[in-house]
């Protein structure tokens, strides 16, 4: 939750505490500079609050969790079970278990700060971005951002600073896509060797009308169950990202 509380003391920290944000729709002259930097403010502000989900979601371990778990539903044969909504749920609840200390960060380090009005807005934003730029570096293949580098033809970073976060995010989002699928084909074997063992004891019964899923699915979830599935993939998880 401090994710999205976040960009919503940020918009409301930027004209104090004791003056709050006017929208006029009327037309009429600027008389002084500063209300124009406050109404364009306004304008970054509400891109900002419209762009959050999509923004928290890209710079974040949802990504993973949510192709992990789909890919799990799928290997087990399992159509609408557990549905999309629950699915969604979990990821996110894990994506803030996950991410709870990175934003923790962000929050002391640039928020507070700058509503205590100790730090500029530039400075503020730096701070704050910074604890999510390191989580996403350390779980980036440097080929994945090296491929970036060479589309957009730039010399490649000095440091881990110089890093620019339009080339850190789809590079990002490139390597998780890549570990959530690794894990998915981890997870999926176990439960096609089960389909194999029962679709070769069936055919050797002679029973090659009767379809093999009727038989493995139950056989994958007692399974699935015995091991404690759902703890033993979590677990692994959220000790996956760096």
């Amino acid at each position: 939750m401090k994710l999205i509380l976040s960009l919503i003391i940020f918009s409301i920290a930027l004209y104090g505490a004791d003056e709050a944000p006017m929208i006029n729709l009327s037309v009429s002259a600027l008389e002084e500079p500063e209300q124009f930097v406050k109404t364009i403010n306004i304008l970054i502000i509400l891109t900002l609050l419209v762009l959050a989900p999509s923004l928290l979601l890209m710079i974040t371990s949802f990504t993973r969790l949510m192709i992990v778990f789909s890919l799990l539903r799928q290997a087990m044969g399992l159509q609408q079970t557990p549905p999309n909504q629950i699915i969604i749920s979990l990821s996110l609840i894990l994506t803030i278990f996950i991410m709870e200390p990175y934003a923790k960060k962000s929050w002391d380090e640039g928020i507070i700060p700058y509503m205590d009005k100790k730090i500029s807005y530039t400075v503020a934003f730096e701070k704050g971005i910074k604890p999510f730029k390191d989580f996403m570096i350390k779980n980036t293949r440097e080929k994945d951002l090296a491929l970036f580098y060479r589309i957009k033809k730039e010399e490649n970073p000095k440091n881990i600073d110089d890093i620019a976060l339009t080339l850190l995010v789809p590079a990002f989002m490139i390597s998780e896509l890549k570990t959530a699928f690794e894990i998915g084909f981890l997870i999926f074997l176990p439960f096609l060797v089960i389909d194999i063992i029962i679709a070769s004891i069936l055919m050797s019964l002679g029973m090659m009308m009767l379809p093999p899923v009727m038989i493995s699915l139950p056989i994958k979830l007692i399974f699935f169950i015995i091991i404690d599935g759902w703890a033993l993939i979590i677990g692994n998880l959220a000790q996956s990202f760096k």
